[in-house]
């Protein structure tokens, strides 16, 4: 006769889950670790992963082999199991320029550019406002370039500089 022992360790984590959604999760953990693994070394450094998965995902290119890559891609999605999942994912959805939250965040950037053009004082104390970090004589010098190629119908070079001023002042105030 089997005797059953009432013992919390050796209870599923997942109590409630059905064996598809657990795998379904494990696949997602194993994908998230492939973006990961596609991202370049300082926009990995810029996240919050532990030692093992940092070495797991840099051991991850030595992997040939069809199976072994699938067995170290498990490896990875196990050790995303300890990790900020949600953090991740918008980290990485920002850089994937397919995302929406990419699209979101390139179409602030651009509006912020188009609102600076006008010229109005208020729109770059509304800037200042929102990234204090900001140098606002060399925003304001930017501006003005902008607006005078415009006039002299020449490349819009200072607004390209000026986007990417923008674009790097909120990349840095996300965290990116």
């Amino acid at each position: 006769m089997t005797e059953f022992y009432e013992d919390d360790a050796l209870e599923p984590e997942d109590e409630g889950k059905s064996k598809t959604q657990i795998k379904r999760e494990m696949d997602a953990l194993q994908d998230l670790g492939k973006r990961l693994i596609a991202l370049k070394p300082d926009q990995l450094a810029k996240l919050e992963l532990t030692d093992k998965l940092r070495l797991a995902l840099a051991e991850a290119h030595r992997h040939t082999a069809r199976g072994a890559l699938k067995r170290h891609m498990s490896y990875v999605g196990k050790l995303m199991r300890d990790q900020d999942v949600e953090r991740i994912q918008q980290y990485v959805d920002l850089l994937d320029s397919g995302s929406q939250a990419h699209n979101q965040h390139f179409h602030q950037i651009e509006r912020w550019r188009d609102r600076l053009l006008t010229g109005r004082a208020d729109e770059l104390e509304l800037f200042m406002l929102a990234y204090p970090d900001a140098d606002r004589q060399h925003l304001r010098q930017l501006v003005r370039q902008a607006n005078r190629e415009t006039e002299q119908n020449k490349p819009p070079a200072a607004a390209r500089k000026l986007f990417k001023a923008i674009r790097i002042l909120a990349d840095d105030a996300k965290g990116l």
